[in-house]
């Protein structure tokens, strides 16, 4: 078996991009010996510290504790000294070059193009560019293409279920997404699962923040912000012009909660909590369940005669029946549910969990993988 060298530089080692860096560490050798991929990690760098190596840094009896700890003493980095230092190592190794983001940083999502462009491949935890800018998106995959290198980011929805390769083989095959609808944030599911008459919604929410289902910052889910970009990725991965502004938004939570600052936030979440105790009891009343259900959907003239076409995208938060897909989705998982023209009547489901570190960085690294899976 021909050996081929993966030559990684990370960006971001939190809860993703730590699981990430302990899970190549183990695989190495399996991966190395079952498919032929050497993958060297060439670098590790954020917004504070930057290391890098040629011939790859030693994760021979690999402490991700460890490893943070000697990392911090590493020199100092900025924006700047990220971008200098990758397409430096672009021109000293020759093969086969990605940089794998782990961050939420829009300012690390902006270098995007300049590295492609360099012929050094993407795969991304980060949902901001894939669903900023849509010529900017468009751009990063064209550039990608022309180049010979890849631009992945499959873990942008649904962590690590294969929601966008699923979507980008149908329409490669001739198919058309004619309407989508999902469950897409592990953190509001866990939140409304959580919610009981023992456990208040402002409980629930510091709950899936120290369970770290949710960001860092829980204003980010419950603004419906994260939803909103995953929308937009799966509309433009099923090929819609789509932005984050042609999206309807029926939010839960009352604008004033996310002015401030987060201790302002966690000091007023409690508010809230007489208000959504009288919508559980309500919908337990009525059988039903709460759930944030994103919609895409199509006349039939938009999806069968243009897709520059923008569809009807909303997000919500919806009462759904007991008996429903939705009601059945347990703890942090996510669910789509698929419309097309030849999965019609009956829609093509996608399910499973849809955050977690583990499942996220797995992903991440099926990603990375898939650039010399060939």
């Amino acid at each position: 078996m021909a050996q081929k060298i993966l030559n990684v530089v990370l960006c971001g080692i939190g809860t993703v991009g730590g699981t990430l860096l302990e899970q190549i560490a183990e695989q190495h050798d399996f991966v190395l010996q079952q498919r032929g991929i050497d993958i060297k990690v060439v670098g590790v760098v954020d917004i504070f510290n930057l290391l890098t190596h040629e011939g790859g840094i030693d994760l021979t009896g690999f402490s991700i504790d460890a490893f943070r700890e000697s990392f911090s003493k590493c020199p100092k980095s900025s924006i700047e000294a990220i971008h200098d230092s990758v397409l430096e190592l672009r021109k000293e190794i020759e093969g086969t070059m990605v940089f794998v983001d782990c961050t939420a940083s829009y300012e690390i999502a902006a270098l995007y193009q300049d590295f492609l462009d360099a012929s050094v491949s993407i795969v991304c935890a980060n949902k901001v560019a894939a669903s900023g800018d849509y010529e900017a998106y468009r751009k990063l995959k064209e550039t990608a293409v022309r180049n010979g290198v890849s631009y992945h980011y499959e873990t942008n929805v649904g962590a690590g279920l294969p929601i966008l390769h699923t979507i980008a083989d149908l329409v490669a095959s001739g198919d058309r997404i004619t309407g989508i609808e999902a469950v897409l944030s592990g953190t509001l599911n866990y939140i409304f699962n959580t919610i009981s008459k023992d456990v208040t919604f402002s409980e629930a929410v510091r709950k899936a923040k120290e369970e770290r289902f949710s960001e860092p910052d829980p204003r980010i889910d419950l603004s419906g912000v994260d939803v909103i970009r995953k929308l937009v990725i799966l509309a433009r991965e099923a090929g819609y012009k789509v932005s984050q502004e042609d999206v309807e938004r029926h939010l839960f939570v009352p604008q004033e909660y996310f002015d401030g600052t987060l201790d302002d936030f966690w000091r007023n979440l409690p508010k809230l909590d007489p208000y959504f105790e009288a919508l559980r009891k309500e919908v337990e009343e009525h059988g039903q369940c709460l759930r944030f259900v994103a919609r895409m959907s199509c006349d039939n003239d938009t999806a069968l005669r243009a897709y520059d076409n923008c569809p009807v995208c909303s997000v919500s938060l919806e009462k759904v029946a007991l008996d429903s897909p939705f009601a059945q989705l347990e703890g942090s998982n996510n669910i789509v549910i698929l419309h097309t023209e030849r999965y019609n009547p009956h829609p093509m489901l996608i399910q499973g969990y849809g955050a977690g570190a583990g499942v996220t960085a797995a992903g991440v690294f099926a990603d990375i993988l898939d650039i010399v899976n060939v």
